[in-house]
């Protein structure tokens, strides 16, 4: 730390000569002249230090200016503007970091920043801690310890606290007594087969809907739970007897009416009834219903495409799937789970990138996050910038394009199976997804997984991380936008839901490069204001099926 200024380093030694094994040259233009230079302001860099890198770094520029007479060349093409621009850039941030004075009026500034920027981060946390309704005490201490982290003052953030509580009438919550008891009841194998029929009866499945895939996943769920895989299967047969003998009772029930006595003449034999005319009500006229395609005849009706700006749209075939998390653990804003029909869809196969964004809104190249390239997913963009590219789009192309819906993303994450994560139920792997691993520096940062990446990373980066319908970067990297405003669930079966018509925030869905690993689930839900935009908050696109 230096004067509270941070800053990465990518400086490796010799610098490579191909600019796509480092993005350090990415960084000539940056607004922090440290960063011009690769140097690390915590070490506090000496004025030898600056001269070097900043000779070493014109050397590296120097050697590509042939390139500037080759404009097919795809080098070319990547490095552009920095043919022409970086020697001047790179020797102003070498006269800035140079003269003590206005190094200093630097750091200052820098250490403004970076005090902004922790403020606005801990006031995301915080609004992601009171989203369900409360504040926890335990939460209320992870808060402590982020604005900690964060160079926050305790004073600071207990007013900050202070001041969303008063705002969103927010109160704490105090915790019950714990009764030791339960706890140890908790454990016993009998109360895991509890826990899984609770699971079954909030299904709302029976013998006839239930589908191979929904058993396979409840079985999924008993295993996680600890329960013996043949105990579940049992448990689910006898469910599922006991649910179809119910519905037969139920059935026999309503048709076994005592018969009403009938005299000679035909007319009712029970004194004092009176004559009814019995009028037969016209059975309605059956309404055509629309062809019921199999998953194989939508995929050959719809196949997949690409639209105007390059961006692969893969269909999701209609289908069925528990939404929400099914797991003992889940938490509040994730229950109950419930069964969901869905509707076949389009959806873009990466997050809308910085190039396809900046098709729609030329601006925006100026908010970029650092050192982002085209294929980075656009983010510092709100819901309703997010909208305003699919009506966009919608009009150029004539289709129907929007944000998904919470069903629909999950779903297309998750599929069928029930699974945790898009790839499948395995963790702790920095081949699946971009998250807070050793590149970065939270209090939750995995220190022994290697993503490859600090922030962003371009799409496609983890194909490994696909989701069973091949979609890519569901999970980490950014989070992405959907269309629903936030709602708590309700354990009712649905088709094609949709959220509340009207809220105070709108979802999104995902996680990204500062969460931590077990945060990328296909259930994990947050949301805040339409127009709230971030660093690591962008989206990605449906397109409806025409009929």
């Amino acid at each position: 730390m230096h004067d509270g200024v941070k800053c990465e380093v990518v400086f490796p030694t010799p610098l490579p000569d191909d600019p796509q094994k480092w993005d350090g040259w990415n960084k000539y233009k940056s607004t922090n002249p440290y960063e011009r230079l690769c140097l690390d302001a915590e070490q506090n860099p000496t004025n030898e230090l600056i001269e070097e890198h900043c000779r070493e770094l014109l050397r590296w520029w120097q050697k590509k200016l042939p390139l500037k007479n080759q404009p097919s060349n795809p080098v070319a093409q990547l490095l552009r503007a920095g043919l022409d621009e970086s020697s001047r850039y790179l020797t102003e941030a070498r006269v800035e970091l140079l003269d003590p004075e206005r190094r200093k009026k630097v750091d200052a500034v820098l250490a403004a920043e970076e005090e902004q920027q922790a403020i606005a981060e801990f006031n995301k946390v915080l609004a992601f801690s009171i989203a369900d309704g409360g504040l926890r005490p335990e939460e209320e201490k992870a808060l402590q310890r982020f604005g900690a982290e964060h160079g926050l003052s305790e004073e600071k953030v207990l007013e900050f606290i202070e001041a969303k509580l008063k705002e969103t009438g927010t109160t704490r919550i105090v915790p019950e007594p714990e009764v030791k008891v339960e706890t140890a009841v908790a454990v016993a194998p009998g109360d895991t087969k509890s826990e899984f029929l609770r699971v079954l009866q909030l299904s709302g499945l029976d013998g006839e809907s239930m589908t191979d895939d929904q058993r396979d996943a409840l079985i999924n769920i008993a295993e996680n739970s600890g329960l013996d895989p043949g105990d579940a299967e049992d448990m689910v047969d006898e469910y599922l007897e006991e649910i179809d003998r119910k519905q037969i009772a139920d059935i026999t029930k309503a048709k076994a009416k005592p018969p009403t006595p009938v005299g000679r003449n035909g007319t009712s034999a029970v004194k004092g009834s009176p004559k009814v005319k019995v009028v037969e009500e016209p059975v309605p006229a059956a309404t055509p219903k629309r062809a019921v395609l199999s998953p194989q005849q939508e995929r050959k009706r719809y196949p997949n495409y690409s639209n105007s700006l390059g961006g692969q749209m893969f269909l999701i075939p209609s289908g069925e799937f528990i939404m929400g998390n099914p797991f003992p653990d889940a938490p509040p804003n994730e229950t109950p789970h419930f069964r969901v029909t869905v509707t076949r869809f389009y959806i873009s196969r990466f997050p809308i990138t910085n190039a396809h964004y900046e098709a729609f809104d030329p601006l925006h190249k100026s908010k970029r996050a650092p050192a982002t390239g085209d294929r980075h997913p656009v983010v510092y963009v709100s819901s309703l910038d997010a909208m305003k590219f699919c009506q966009w789009l919608s009009i150029r192309e004539r289709k129907k394009y929007r944000l998904p819906t919470e069903a629909e993303w999950e779903y297309a994450a998750k599929g069928t199976d029930g699974r945790r994560y898009p790839w499948g139920n395995f963790d702790k792997r920095g081949d699946l997804a971009n998250f807070a691993d050793k590149n970065t520096s939270f209090a939750w940062s995995d220190r022994q997984i290697d993503d490859g990446y600090a922030e962003s990373a371009p799409v496609g980066s983890f194909p490994r991380g696909a989701s069973p319908f091949g979609i890519e970067d569901m999970s980490g990297n950014i989070w992405e936008w959907c269309s629903d405003f936030f709602a708590q669930y309700k354990h009712t079966p649905k088709a094609d839901p949709h959220g509340p018509p009207s809220g105070t925030k709108r979802v999104y869905r995902g996680g990204s490069w500062k969460s931590r690993f077990a945060s990328l689930r296909t259930t994990t839900r947050s949301a805040n204001l339409p127009n709230f935009s971030c660093n690591d908050l962008g989206f990605r696109i449906v397109c409806e099926c025409e009929s």
